[in-house]
């Protein structure tokens, strides 16, 4: 697995000063971390890293290999196999396995519903949270996930923790679907959502919470440029 930008390989030389130019950006589903993220690293001239994106590409690629979902060495085994490459194009981040781009299927509800069966292995974590820390030594950079500010970045300086209501968090994921031509039920949809927080906040490795020094921001009644302009407002006065 190799995370690489568009003009340097993932073994050239680290600056590990760039470690202390992250925005850590966390949260649960559907509070709007990969739009806002993504804005937010354009804004600051920074690379966006969307940490989920891993761990989608490596569930897309345990089913692609037919992998027993329920089988935590496979799963691992599977994992460590996964000729991944993320490259950064300005605040782009292509997401290559086997050098095919895989942006699209890694967003499937069947992805979603089974990311749950690798998130929770040591195995899986540990190459996954080497490859984020690597990416963000190469640039200053944007991460958003889960645990950027717990466990990949526990020292960056700017860390944010995203939130919205469930019935808002609802609304996006719907549209998202309707955006992407995918039908869907509200019910099962809030289910989904609030399934995907009971598992993520509960699991024993590194479940989602907030970082003692990050800043909780609900995001239920504000826009997207709103959530950013405070976001970009706090980088620029710590980083």
């Amino acid at each position: 697995m190799t995370t690489q930008e568009s003009t340097s390989r993932a073994d050239a030389p680290c600056d590990r000063s760039a470690l202390s130019q992250i925005v850590a950006i966390d949260g649960p589903a559907g509070a709007g971390k990969s739009s806002v993220s993504r804005e937010v690293a354009k804004r600051l001239g920074m690379a966006f890293l969307d940490s989920g994106a891993m761990y989608r590409a490596a569930t897309w690629w345990a089913m692609h290999q037919s992998v027993n979902m329920d089988d935590p060495e496979a799963l691992a085994r599977s994992t460590e196999t996964l000729p991944l490459e993320m490259i950064t194009e300005g605040t782009t981040l292509r997401v290559l396995v086997e050098g095919n781009d895989v942006g699209e299927e890694i967003r499937t509800p069947e992805v979603s519903l089974n990311i749950r069966h690798l998130a929770g292995l040591q195995a899986v974590r540990t190459p996954l949270v080497k490859l984020q820390q690597a990416f963000a030594a190469r640039q200053p950079t944007v991460a958003e996930g889960r645990d950027m500010g717990t466990v990949v970045f526990p020292k960056a300086r700017c860390k944010i923790y995203l939130d919205a209501s469930i019935d808002e968090r609802t609304r996006r994921r719907a549209e998202q679907q309707d955006e992407q031509g995918i039908a869907y039920d509200l019910a099962a949809l809030r289910a989904e959502i609030e399934d995907r927080d009971h598992v993520d906040m509960n699991r024993e490795l590194d479940p989602l919470r907030k970082a003692k020094d990050a800043l909780r921001l609900d995001t239920s009644s504000l826009s997207l440029d709103q959530v950013v302009e405070k976001i970009v407002h706090l980088a620029k006065g710590v980083l």
